[in-house]
């Protein structure tokens, strides 16, 4: 037997180690999950190293163990994998980000043999241990070597090597654990303690990781079974378990992707909104794993934001990570996943309006105002039209209809999609602009939720169809170009008079389509922004430019009769201007239910009621 051996790093180690142990990792728990995929690995290459190589099958089924020893203050972590030469731990134990797994895929690759689903990359996850050790001895015993190897460290840029002994091949991780933080607390000899951190981390990895006669682990990845295996009350437990949800989910979307990428999902959609949806700070994103190895618990870049109310997990394997295994790196397999994600799910959802109208109706009322968010997300071009396939809202005829329902109704020669949108659904629904609309039969949506005046804004079309505000421009119903001349020349001398007195305010004042049985309306002219967007421009700190408003009359209304005869008797009466104010006053209210000056609108208001009386 040679004598121990004492080696510095092959790396700048000292500053190295110390990054590992301070700021790679963001919890120090990782430490068991990294040296359980080592383990793991080990298992894998053994197994596939026996295809061609029989004697290297060993007896008894493979596994990693766990031993704790609360006295000396040490955990060990022990394998029945492939184990390790002298040389290899030199190589590989020795060189910081020396990855034994990275040389063994270069290796072996050129082969026709599938390689088995090895995690570690870049062979740094081993030292994360020293963030919760102040020593590591490693035992080693390489398939088809008769003598093992002892590797130890305790971190300070220099190692010892020597010869040791080991019944069986494998490898033995012996930490002797640094004393518990006191305000932490966490004592890794605990068995509660690693029966949670496996749980939480390594609770799918194939291979039984053992506690004395526990086993720790489920080795039952639910996404990784066929769905006939799978009963509904275990994907509702699973979603439970994830979403921490205790209503039953909607839709259950198990995900299989095969060919340039592998990768298993199983997604779900929730019954009701989470308390959260629209906190800056909500929970988000899908659990990721990577070859059953828990990575990551919010992975946002695999889901977009309009969708961040979908639950589940992701297992890739073959996904590219940094070394940490913490955070994705931002590459072509992300945008691939991500697609086919999106493309389940919105296909999901556009089954579910088709199959079961009601269920999606109840979705619809919880989710919809956040889907809609993807037709303003520049992202979500190529989803636009799937995502109008999915839109639901009231209109002047249904309780909740599609676009393409409104359009299979539209009257016959009506080219564009008519809607109305506004604060909230009584006010819209109530509004005089729907007047005439109502009295021809057109239909129109009505939209309320404040998404809807950012994305309608964007003049969207469906099928061909261009989707109109019917409070925006000059409308033309039935065909006709202009209202009725005779009444546009009976009253032109009126609205010029009534333009006059709200100049500051008013754009222009003209007769109108729109109303049957109000006496005024506002509009915006045919490229303004609606009020509401300006509205909230403004809130987010923009300061969009001025826009004066259209005053729409309604010439067949007593009231506006009643103004002509006072204007034909004396064009200077001191009750036109008063009117006038009173009726862009009431057109406000009717509209958002508030005036901009509500003093002078309550001073004019009381003033005509003194000369009335």
């Amino acid at each position: 037997m040679s004598q121990p051996e004492t080696h510095e790093f092959q790396a700048e180690v000292k500053q190295l180690l110390d990054l590992v142990v301070h700021s790679l990792y963001s919890d120090r728990d990782i430490f068991l999950r990294e040296l359980v995929s080592n383990a793991s690995d080990a298992i894998d290459k053994r197994r596939f190293e026996a295809l061609t190589h029989t004697e290297l099958g060993g007896e008894g089924e493979p596994q990693i163990t766990l031993v704790t020893n609360a006295e000396a203050h040490t955990l060990s972590i022990s394998d029945t994998g492939i184990g390790m030469t002298r040389a290899e731990v030199v190589t590989n134990i020795g060189t910081i980000a020396k990855s034994g797994t990275k040389e063994f895929l270069k290796r072996a690759g050129s082969g026709e043999v599938k390689l088995p689903e090895l995690i570690g990359q870049f062979g740094v996850g081993f030292y994360s241990a020293f963030m919760v050790a102040d020593r590591i001895e490693l035992v080693t015993r390489k398939a088809g070597e008769a003598t093992a190897t002892r590797w130890i460290s305790t971190g300070d840029g220099s190692y010892t090597i020597e010869d040791a002994t080991r019944d069986d091949i494998g490898t033995t991780v012996t930490l002797h654990l640094k004393a518990a933080d006191p305000d932490e607390g966490t004592d890794y000899t605990n068995a509660s303690t690693l029966r949670r951190i496996v749980k939480h981390y390594s609770d799918f990895v194939a291979y039984p990781i053992k506690l004395g006669d526990d086993t720790l682990n489920s080795m039952k990845a639910i996404w990784d079974r066929p769905k006939s295996e799978v009963t509904e009350d275990e994907y509702k437990q699973f979603y439970r378990h994830i979403a921490h949800d205790w209503t039953d989910p909607l839709r259950t979307i198990p995900v299989k992707m095969e060919g340039t990428i592998e990768a298993y999902a199983l997604l779900y959609l929730p019954a009701k909104a989470p308390m959260d949806l629209y906190n800056p700070e909500m929970k988000r994103g899908l659990q990721l794993y990577v070859k059953r190895v828990f990575v990551m618990d919010e992975c946002k870049d695999l889901m977009p934001p309009y969708l961040r109310f979908v639950r589940g997990v992701v297992d890739a394997h073959d996904l590219s990570l940094n070394v940490s295994r913490e955070i994705l790196q931002k590459d072509r397999q992300i945008a691939v996943i991500r697609k086919q994600l999106v493309k389940k799910v919105l296909g999901t959802l556009e089954e579910l309006a088709r199959d079961d109208a009601d269920k999606y109706k109840a979705f619809w009322s919880e989710l919809g105002p956040v889907v809609k968010e993807g037709l303003l997300a520049p992202d979500a071009a190529t989803e636009k039209d799937k995502l109008l396939e999915l839109v639901l809202s009231p209109s002047t005829t249904q309780a909740s209809t599609s676009i393409a329902a409104y359009i299979e109704r539209m009257k016959e020669g009506q080219e564009a999609i008519y809607f109305l949108s506004g604060a909230s659904r009584e006010a819209v629904a109530k509004s005089p602009l729907l007047e005439a609309f109502v009295a021809k039969g057109f239909e129109v949506l009505l939209f309320s939720d404040p998404i809807d005046e950012l994305w309608l804004e964007r003049a969207p079309e469906f099928r061909g169809k261009p989707m109109h505000s019917i409070g925006r421009g000059d409308i033309k119903l039935d065909g006709d170009e202009t209202v009725d001349k005779a009444k546009a020349a009976e009253f032109g001398d009126l609205l010029s008079c009534l333009r006059v007195h709200l100049q500051e305010e008013i754009k222009e004042v003209r007769l109108s389509q729109r109303l049957t049985t109000s006496p005024v309306v506002l509009v915006a002219d045919e490229n303004d922004l609606s009020p509401r967007v300006a509205k909230m421009l403004e809130q987010m700190g923009q300061a969009p430019p001025k826009q004066k408003r259209i005053l729409e009359v309604n010439p067949n209304h007593p009231l506006i009769a009643k103004l002509q005869a006072i204007f034909l008797a004396s064009n200077a009466d001191p009750r036109l201007e008063q009117c006038a104010k009173l009726l862009l006053g009431q057109a406000h209210l009717v509209e958002s239910g508030t005036v901009p000056d509500q003093a002078a609108f309550a001073a004019t208001l009381i003033d005509i009621m003194l000369r009335a009386t």
